[in-house]
């Protein structure tokens, strides 16, 4: 008598969480009734299609590794982009009935929010696109040098939950990738220095704060950025599993400070790298200070000035002045 062959089963459940002092995170409604998007709803997690239940769904990928999820799809015209060269990038988004997707949720003052960064980690961008009346979105896309990028669509299907879609760029050329920087407490950018305090928790909550300053001197006058003070996008080292945040409070609710620190919530998947990239708006330019965090091991080491690869772009002045609640166009 044969046997039995045994089923060895292999459940990836990388629950992706990050949420402020309400406990912001993707809510769960009844089966066949999508729960109402929160204040402040959770990116980067995956999450069922409107109208059906996730208490019965395995568990779900961290956001931005497939370019199809609940039925929806990433779809761009192009995929390749001649490095240094700025072109008029255009995509859609189809949904579960294979039509481009016209209705989605305003999250953070848009419909979407495209975040386009280089597989290594070395180069950033924060956009927002503009949307025509068939569903097609385009955008002024530079990709700086020769190279791979990942592309993040981050939205909401109008009843449905938030997603993050995610698509390979190329462009062609030689390429010698950047290394990972340095765990460091410490960025600079555009005269600015941000320190990190806390630590990234593998399957647990944290908190991390962000300070501000110039010249020494701490930053008491953030400007609202979209609607916030900062805007928090982390991506996992090795495979760029998106997880992008907002910070506790929002402008004009009483309690929140202007600066000079920016306090999140963080939940990460795994031990590992993750590079962080906090944008914060001061004199009506945006800035992005770029940090490496360790999950799950030692503290990183004291404050250091981190080198090029810690630095943003040259900044750029926001398009409009930002009121809170609302975005403006963020390009790095």
């Amino acid at each position: 008598m044969n046997t039995p062959a045994k089923l060895g089963a292999y459940v990836l459940g990388l629950a992706v969480v990050f949420g402020g002092a309400l406990g912001v995170g993707n809510a769960v409604g009844a089966t066949g009734t999508p729960p109402t998007a929160p204040p402040h709803p959770v990116h980067g997690t995956a999450a069922a299609a409107p109208g059906r239940s996730t208490a019965a769904a395995p568990a779900s990928l961290p956001g931005g590794l497939q370019m199809s999820d609940s039925g929806y799809t990433l779809t761009p015209e192009t995929t390749t982009v001649p490095p240094g060269e700025t072109i008029d990038f255009r995509f859609t988004v189809t949904g579960p009935d294979g039509r481009p997707l016209t209705r989605y949720q305003t999250q953070h003052g848009k419909k979407l929010h495209l975040i386009v960064v280089s597989r290594d980690l070395g180069d950033f961008q924060h956009l927002h696109p503009h949307e025509a009346a068939d569903g097609t979105w385009s955008v002024k896309l530079t990709l700086p040098r020769a190279g791979v990028y990942r592309a993040f669509a981050d939205f909401a299907p109008e009843g449905g939950h938030g997603l993050t879609l995610g698509a390979d760029l190329h462009a062609a050329g030689d390429y010698t990738p950047k290394a990972l920087p340095e765990v460091s407490r410490t960025a600079t950018v555009d005269g600015y220095t941000v320190q990190l305090d806390g630590d990234l928790v593998p399957g647990g909550s944290s908190a991390l704060t962000l300070t501000v300053s110039r010249n020494g001197a701490p930053v008491n006058d953030l400007q609202p950025y979209l609607g916030a003070y900062g805007h928090l996008v982390a991506l996992r080292a090795g495979d760029l599993a998106y997880l992008h945040v907002h910070p506790d409070g929002a402008p004009g609710d009483g309690t929140t400070a202007a600066g000079p620190g920016i306090t999140f919530h963080a939940e990460v998947p795994s031990r590992g790298d993750y590079r962080l990239f906090l944008d914060f708006q001061h004199e009506g330019v945006v800035h992005t200070a770029a940090f490496t965090a360790r999950a799950g091991q030692s503290p990183a080491p004291a404050a250091t000035t981190t080198g090029p690869a810690d630095t943003a772009p040259t900044p750029r002045p926001a398009a409009t002045p930002e009121k809170s609640g609302s975005h403006g166009e963020h390009t790095h």
